[in-house]
């Protein structure tokens, strides 16, 4: 009889497993003067891991777009968004990377019986799909469980959209007990305590150790190159134990 999986593990992608550069930034700026019709003087923050809707928004309005005018103008931003990114793939391939330690932690996670990884991230599903397959990490997460801002511009909200679909595939219930979070910003910490994980840091992105702790992580790494460490910190938040 096979074992069901015991733990949903969450990978956040930008800054955490890869890092892409100007190349988001230049795909906002793209798309921005292909709706609005001029150049954007101002581009949404980096790093802060909100979900591209709201970033969308933000840029509109940063921009001086009326805010009677961002609803019509959002759902054309989010079209276009996954397109001009599609069309950098070679950039992609040539100008990011993956972060240090990355695709060794995917592949123990992936290769470890009672843990099923996907991922939970700010992108839209194109766009994170796009950069998965691009750095040959696909094959190591269960894209068709994760949750993206397609799903729900409120981070915390893709959790439960994530848990829900592995449910469904595995007829096991996922909840905060099983549940993991690993990212690098603010914004992951609050995605786990507000959706329903437990959270591991990893101070790769703009957001220090010191900022992930005080943040409420359970723990922190600086980074993913020690594996056997990332395996034993998964073990540990999801123990009776040590669970808040």
């Amino acid at each position: 009889m096979t074992e069901k999986p015991s733990v949903l593990v969450l990978w956040d992608i930008d800054r955490t497993l890869l890092y892409v550069g100007n190349i988001d930034r230049q795909v906002y700026r793209e798309a921005f003067f292909q709706v609005v019709g001029r150049p954007a003087e101002r581009l949404p923050a980096r790093g802060t891991g909100v979900t591209m809707p709201l970033a969308i928004r933000g840029l509109l309005r940063d921009n001086g777009v009326a805010d009677s005018d961002v609803p019509k103008l959002l759902p054309r931003m989010k079209e276009l968004l996954p397109k001009r990114l599609a069309e950098r793939l070679a950039d992609l391939k040539d100008e990011g990377v993956l972060m240090p330690g990355a695709a060794a932690a995917l592949r123990e996670v992936h290769n470890r019986a009672g843990l099923i990884p996907t991922v939970v991230t700010g992108n839209l599903k194109p766009n994170a799909v796009l950069k998965l397959e691009a750095f040959n990490l696909d094959r190591l997460v269960d894209a068709d469980i994760g949750g993206y801002a397609s799903d729900n511009d409120h981070r915390p909200a893709l959790v439960g959209v994530a848990q829900n679909r592995a449910s469904a595939k595995h007829g096991t219930s996922f909840d905060r007990t099983n549940t993991v979070i690993i990212g690098d910003s603010l914004e992951d910490v609050r995605t786990g305590l507000q959706g329903g994980a437990l959270v591991i840091g990893v101070a790769t992105g703009t957001t220090s150790a010191k900022a992930l702790r005080k943040a409420g992580a359970d723990v922190v790494l600086q980074d993913l190159t020690d594996v056997p460490r990332l395996i034993d910190a998964i073990t540990a938040v999801i123990s009776p134990d040590t669970r808040r």
